[in-house]
């Protein structure tokens, strides 16, 4: 039998990274923080939450996309996994910070410290 490929899990969190409170998306699974861009390694396929790792996921670089808006790329600091989520930059309730986009884009890494 075929595994789900997407599940949909819109929890609010506090950000590992920054602290700050991130509410749900509203129509899909909010996997990153909007003010830091940081993620945490839960997710197998979107929104299972299978993944036992649990790592902080760095956001290294940004790419624009025509049809998906921006794709930021992640790194596991603690496994070193990459992988790629798609930017709700758009989202009515906290938008991606479109200023770390665009400097994710141009730069191709964002800084580790915290913002």
């Amino acid at each position: 039998m075929e595994q789900k490929r997407f599940s949909k899990n819109d929890n609010g969190f506090v950000c590992l990274h920054c602290g700050r409170q991130v509410e749900p998306l509203g129509y899909s699974s909010r996997n990153h923080c909007p003010f830091c861009l940081w993620s945490k390694h839960v997710d197998i396929n979107p929104g299972d939450r299978a993944n036992p790792c649990g790592g902080a996921m760095e956001p290294i670089s940004c790419e624009p996309d025509p049809r998906k808006g921006y794709i930021i790329v992640y790194r596991c600091q603690s496994c070193g996994e990459i992988r790629r989520c798609r930017a709700a930059h758009e989202a009515k309730n906290q938008p991606d910070d479109m200023r770390l986009l665009i400097r994710l884009t141009s730069q191709g890494r964002e800084p580790r410290g915290k913002r």
